[in-house]
């Protein structure tokens, strides 16, 4: 019997220098640098991103997630102290009672029972009722007027929540460019970086080409930032994240996937929101829940025989991912390579097309 020996946390670490991480998205979406990857070949090509359009045809399929990033970054201040604090917003608990599952920082200072101020006339206010982890508190939202209104006032002081890596303030392009212009249902926390490569022109050019397009939700948490600290992977918990995949996007993907035509998909949330939804058959299901399906080498995959995805961090379960589809020794190679060419890594980063 073959054993097949699982890959350790140690062989997805590589050398990332710091000025590769990309502190800004490019001028333009579509003139991001992609880098392509032939699986069979090996072959390495240099383009941009608008140059994807050459690798597909007539009847193939591209697959978005088209969830949408509400600004979950608010700045306040405790009552008394005036002590400043930051509350990142992961999700809503209790629509009628307002209650929030948040993070919060300083997190030594924020306890059971504080009240928390996030404007001045003080229209917005917090108390807090639980603590879930370290950081993690649950809050309860004191605002008089309607549910309408409180979600307006969220969306009025909330900030874009540019990752932690990112060290420069938030500018007002960013509300635009940490957002695909295809998003439509609110609820991630973090932008499924992939499709911010694509622009009004290219998806048209895409459209006149005859390439379909087909959509689901995951609304991404900040579980995608969490690292990897097990050596043994198969140890690994992911964080639940809220997937719905429609039956006209699995009609899509399906009828592609019997016609022997390329289904791409973009990013690797949409790669595991269809992992997560695969028949015995591989073909795709409707579904509608949550998944914390974590996917690393070896891995067979049952739906997309193309993938876009941006560059990721080292040790990162994303990276894990792009190296089970691409294979391992390919992916490091590709990476080496990104390293010496300078291509942007990380979320405003460039963009590699497995194929």
């Amino acid at each position: 019997m073959l054993l097949i020996q699982t890959m350790k946390l140690s062989s997805f670490n590589f050398n990332l220098p710091k000025e590769l991480l990309a502190e800004y998205p490019s001028e333009n979406r579509d003139e991001a640098r992609l880098m392509v990857v032939h699986r069979k070949t090996g072959t390495i090509e240099h383009k941009l991103f608008k140059d994807v359009i050459d690798y597909f045809d007539d009847g193939d399929v591209f697959v978005l997630n088209n969830t949408k990033v509400f600004p979950a970054r608010l700045y306040g201040h405790k009552e008394k102290t005036n002590a400043k604090i930051e509350v990142f917003l992961l999700r809503e608990l209790n629509k009628e009672q307002r209650l929030w599952d948040v993070l919060v920082d300083p997190a030594r200072k924020i306890r059971i029972g504080n009240k928390l101020f996030f404007d001045k006339e003080e229209e917005l206010v917090a108390e807090v009722i639980d603590n879930t982890t370290s950081r993690g508190r649950t809050l309860r939202f004191l605002f008089d007027g309607s549910y309408e209104g409180f979600r307006n006032k969220l969306l009025e002081l909330g900030h874009t929540p540019l990752p932690k890596y990112i060290s420069r303030p938030v500018e007002p392009e960013d509300e635009e460019r940490y957002q695909t212009i295809y998003a439509k249902h609110e609820g991630a926390v973090a932008a499924p970086t992939a499709g911010l490569h694509f622009s009004k022109q290219l998806m048209k050019r895409l459209e006149i080409k005859g390439i379909n397009f087909a959509e689901l939700t995951l609304h991404v948490g900040l579980g995608t930032f969490n690292p990897v600290e097990v050596e043994d992977l198969s140890k690994h918990k992911m964080d639940s994240e809220e997937i719905i995949i429609p039956q006209e996007a699995c009609d899509k993907v399906n009828k592609a996937k019997e016609a022997g035509k390329r289904v791409c998909a973009v990013g690797t949330t949409v790669m595991r929101a269809m992992e997560s939804s695969v028949s015995s058959h591989n073909t795709l299901n409707p579904f509608v829940g949550w998944t914390n399906k974590f996917i690393f080498p070896p891995y067979d995959f049952g739906v997309a025989n193309a993938m876009i995805t941006n560059f990721h961090t080292p040790k990162s379960t994303l990276l894990m991912m792009v190296s089970a589809f691409a294979g391992h020794e390919l992916i490091m190679d590709a990476y080496e390579e990104a390293v010496k060419e300078k291509y942007k890594f990380f979320s405003y980063g460039d963009a590699m097309l497995i194929i």
